[in-house]
């Protein structure tokens, strides 16, 4: 069965939320954007209202969905949604991962993403250069 996960982009001066996963969690050491899976009766954007609170100890406003991407891990598959979101409210604190950074749209795929962002990663940085190159 397909988990459906919510994944947050989170931008704030040209730069983007990427979380690295902290030891003993699946993806040890990959970056991701933030999220969690979704769950039952729950909208992708309460699932990463909540999540964020939970992970990252901040309020967020999740908004539009961006893209979605489906990835079949060993575990199995998953289908994420990356939606725009903003923090609202609190200052960023780490449970699940180890590191949180600000990366510039263009520097995203430079960093050893788990899979399933990667293509999310690709789309930002299109849609990002387009808006640049249209200025």
């Amino acid at each position: 069965m397909m988990k459906k996960v919510a994944a947050g982009i989170i931008v704030s001066n040209g730069k983007v939320l990427l979380t690295r996963r902290a030891d003993g969690e699946k993806q040890a050491g990959r970056w991701e954007f933030p999220g969690g899976k979704i769950e039952n009766g729950e909208t992708p954007q309460q699932c990463l209202e909540r999540e964020l609170l939970e992970e990252l100890g901040v309020t967020i406003r999740a908004g539009d969905m961006i893209m979605e991407n489906e990835h079949l891990y060993s575990h199995g598959p998953i289908k994420l949604l990356a939606l725009r979101a903003e923090i609202v409210e609190g200052a960023i604190s780490l449970s699940v991962h180890d590191r949180a950074d600000w990366v510039p749209v263009e520097q995203l795929e430079s960093y050893d993403l788990a899979p399933a962002d990667v293509p999310i990663a690709q789309t930002l940085r299109e849609i990002f250069s387009d808006r640049l190159n249209k200025k």
